[in-house]
Formats: structure tokens, C-alpha cells, sequence
């Protein structure tokens, strides 16, 4: 049961053999859909459903965390996209968001400062901020301009966030982005993956009245974007390779053949098993595949405000 790729469960019904056709088969997976549809509704209305998926008791600052985030999954006829964090009950620093228009789709993933409490309120805090500004209509400048204000005038610069702000043109994959302090983001193409370099500027809430400005590249059809936030995530000063950036590649490398879905647990695997010194304590693994949209392609359902994102392509 999916929810535009968010999954909420698995449908099981036990047919006799003169049942089982194709066309019993196609009516339950729309009684599927439909159910899950339904468990959306619902899970805002009751902890019943959320009580029963859960093997233990959150932590507080997870709690906050989970209250807050917009899922795990998003789905488009351009896009697939799916997230996978650890751990997933006593996490609490990382930011992710995203929002799927009729042009566009906007995407914020942030590293988390720990999973305390205060974390999680920075985090919300960060959160709040930048859906406040993008409701309001403004672009990756304003909003991460917004938010660095709503931060600095909290915490005086005493907590800060680094995030990427990206927004996506679903009918060309021209990408727009502000790269503040951000987690790494690699891209794989082909068989192999590679690190985009970007320019970083300071991240949210360090200073007083950031100045902040986008970059551009481009994404095509076939390319899978793989964002990777934890702590030791930060490119090394002279920009050369770290030894978790080996890693990283290698488990990326190694998810390339598996499905959207079930990429960002395999990339926690491999580097729960072959980063050096482990696997850091909190970490956000989030996997967009780009499938792009031809000259005549079918236009999406909007899904929000409408967004565009103009201009020629640079990289």
C-alpha cells in the first residue's frame, strides 16, 4: 500500500485458485491504493496505526523529528525519491522536506547537530522557517535568507544548520541551488558516481544578514542524486578525498542496480560495515532518481503553491 511512494503497508489476501486471475488481481491493487489513502487520512485523527508500526518507543527529540518531517518518499512521473535515516528511533537533528508542484520540485536536506532535544528544535525551528518562506513565494535565496534570520535571532549563532536548498524544473532538470555548510551530494551516472563540488557558503544561523546566492547544474534522465547528511560528511578543507568519501562512492557504486526505494538502506549498509571508525551516530541517506520528461510528456498533478524554474542550463 503506497501513498504517491510512500509506503504504509502490505495488503494480504488469501484467494481460491479460481480467483486468482489478473483481473482480481488489478482490483486489489486499486482497493490497495485506496486503503492507503485512507490510512493518510486516518493517521492524522489517531496514533493507532502509528503505535502498531512501531517496534519500540521513540525518544523525544524523535518524536519531533518524525512529527515534522513530510514522509520518507515522494513520487513523480519525472522522479522517484525516497529517504532512509539512522536511528530511526532516537534520531532527531536532520532536516528533510520537500515540495512537489506542477513545474517543480523543491527539495531541503540538512545535517542534523545531534539527537537531543535542542537539536530537534533547531531543526523544527529550521524547518518552520523554510516552508514559512516558500509558502510566501519565495525563491531558494529568500527562503534560506529567512530561515538564517529565524535561527540567528534565536540562537545568536550559537547553533547553526548547513543545508542544501535545491529546486528541480521537472520539464528540463535544470536545478537551482543554495549550498549552505551543506551535507554532500553525490550523482551517479552510468556505472559510476561522483561527488558534485559546489560552493559553500556559511550555513544557516551562523551570522547576522547572510548574504546568500544559487548555483546551477542539470540533471538527466537516467542520473540518480545520492545526499548523504552526518557529521563526518564535510568535505576536507583542500577539497581531496576522504577516507568515509571512499566509502561513500563504493556503497553508492554498489546500490546502483537496486530500486529507488531500496537504494538509501543499501548505502547505509555498506557504510555501516566499511566507513572507517563506523558508522556515524546519526545519519540521513536520501536518493532522488532523475527520469526526466520528453519534449511531450505528461504534465503532472499539482501538488501545493506553482513553482518554475527558468533560465539556461551551466553544467
Amino acid at each position: 500500500m503506497t501513498v504517491r511512494g510512500e509506503r504504509y503497508g502490505v495488503l494480504v489476501v488469501v484467494l481460491p485458485s479460481d480467483l486468482a486471475t489478473p483481473a482480481v488481481t488489478e482490483e486489489l491493487a486499486d482497493i490497495a491504493e485506496t486503503l492507503g489513502h485512507a490510512l493518510r487520512v486516518a493517521d492524522r485523527h489517531t496514533d493507532l496505526y502509528r503505535r502498531t508500526r512501531r517496534a519500540n518507543a521513540l525518544s523525544v527529540p524523535a518524536e519531533m523529528q518524525w512529527g515534522v518531517l513530510p514522509g520518507r518518499a515522494c513520487t513523480g512521473p519525472e522522479f522517484d525519491l525516497h529517504a532512509y535515516w539512522e536511528p530511526s528511533y532516537t534520531s532527531g537533528g536532520h532536516v528533510l522536506d520537500w515540495c512537489a508542484t506542477e513545474d517543480g520540485l523543491t527539495l531541503v536536506v540538512a545535517n542534523g547537530t545531534g539527537p537531543d532535544t535542542p537539536s530537534a528544535l533547531v531543526s523544527s525551528l529550521a524547518l518552520n522557517a523554510i516552508r514559512n518562506a516558500r509558502r510566501a513565494g519565495l525563491d531558494l535565496v529568500g527562503q534560506a535568507s529567512l530561515t538564517d534570520q529565524a535561527l540567528y535571532g534565536q540562537h545568536r549563532g550559537e547553533r547553526s544548520l548547513s543545508a542544501l536548498l535545491l529546486s528541480f524544473a521537472r520539464a528540463t532538470g535544470e536545478v537551482l541551488v543554495v549550498d549552505a555548510g551543506s551535507p554532500t551530494v553525490w550523482r551517479g551516472r552510468g556505472a559510476a558516481a561522483e561527488r558534485i563540488d559546489l560552493e559553500r557558503q556559511l550555513p544557516l544561523g551562523m551570522f547576522e544578514d547572510t548574504v546568500y546566492v544559487t548555483q546551477r547544474l542539470r540533471v538527466l534522465p537516467g542520473d540518480r542524486l545520492v545526499f548523504v547528511a552526518c557529521d563526518r560528511g564535510e568535505a576536507p578543507p583542500d577539497g581531496g578525498d576522504t577516507d568515509l568519501d571512499r566509502s561513500v562512492r563504493r556503497a553508492i557504486e554498489g546500490a546502483r542496480q537496486a530500486d529507488c526505494a531500496d537504494a538509501p538502506r543499501a548505502v547505509v549498509r555498506v557504510l555501516r560495515e566499511e566507513a572507517p571508525g563506523g558508522l556515524p551516530d546519526d545519519v540521513l541517506v536520501l536518493c532522488l532518481d532523475w527520469h526526466g520528461r520528453g519534449p511531450a510528456g505528461p504534465r503532472a498533478d499539482a501538488d501545493g503553491d506553482r513553482g518554475g524554474l527558468p533560465g539556461p542550463s551551466a553544467v
